[in-house]
């Protein structure tokens, strides 16, 4: 029988995490309860996790960019550490005013990414803040938008398509510019006269395996909530739920763009992507 992640606990910034660089553009409110991030024509800023993870339950709570955000990108990811690297992405790709922003998530494995779907919200990200989590065990990769989940990838190994399993991830977030590609495909350009541009995050929950960067393994196996057998796959009301997503919002799905990919890569049937 699969389960729903446990609910996240809100924790201060400090705890889990520091500036990765600009730290004069994030500003900090009620007890580092919640932070902004700033992007000006100057800089963006970032912020990343003092620790390395292997497996866990990751989850952030953002409001984004208000009004016209063209050209502007946050980023709330898992990277590990070198050119084989692997990475889990929700990318909020800004817009001109009236337009919802566009969620872009990815997985890259082994330095292999070209896996990019895209979906419109079905409510307004900028308005209030909702929860963005990635569960992350060997079995299976979960995006959820607060408890929806929009996007599984399933460990398809056997398949011959690798798998993050080995390899300790920090956790970044970060507010930047990228109007050479981010709307419309770079037509549309950063409007610097709105600046500066303001994101909005709290509950910096993380629920993970902490390892060193040198670590290849974390025995959790059973151990904690996120490796229990309930889930090793979503249940029926949570495919439905992704089902619902795929027909309703869904943009650009990789799987079925066949002029990159003539032929359906494996993992997307598994994860019930088409």
């Amino acid at each position: 029988m699969a389960a729903s992640p446990r609910k996240p606990i809100n924790v201060p910034f400090q705890r889990n995490y520091v500036p990765t660089w600009a730290a004069d553009h994030i500003k900090s409110y009620n007890g580092g309860n919640e932070v902004q991030l700033l992007l000006d024509k100057y800089t963006g800023t970032g912020f990343q996790t003092k620790g390395s993870y292997l497996f866990g339950h990751f989850s952030m709570q953002i409001k984004l960019v208000p009004g016209d955000s063209a050209g502007t990108v946050v980023a709330f990811y898992l990277s590990s550490q070198n050119s084989e690297h692997d990475e889990i992405d929700f990318e909020f790709l800004g817009n001109r005013s009236g337009q919802p922003p566009i969620l872009q998530t990815n997985v890259f494995t082994g330095g292999k990414g070209n896996r990019e779907q895209r979906i419109y919200l079905w409510f307004d990200p900028t308005k209030a803040f909702h929860s963005y989590s990635v569960l992350w065990n060997l079995y299976q990769i979960v995006f959820f938008v607060d408890d929806v989940p929009i996007r599984v990838f399933k460990n398809c190994k056997d398949l011959g398509v690798r798998f993050p399993f080995n390899q300790p991830m920090k956790i970044y977030s970060s507010l930047w510019n990228a109007d050479d590609w981010a709307t419309r495909g770079g037509l549309e350009k950063t409007d610097w006269s709105k600046a500066p541009f303001i994101a909005s995050y709290r509950g910096f929950h993380v629920d993970g395996c902490e390892a060193s960067v040198e670590a290849k393994f974390c025995a959790t196996q059973g151990m904690r909530w996120w490796d229990q057998k309930e889930f090793q796959d979503l249940d029926a009301l949570q495919y439905r739920r992704l089902q619902w997503v795929r027909q309703k919002f869904t943009i650009y799905n990789y799987c079925t763009d066949r002029s990159r990919y003539p032929i359906m890569p494996p993992e997307c049937r598994r994860d019930r992507d088409v």
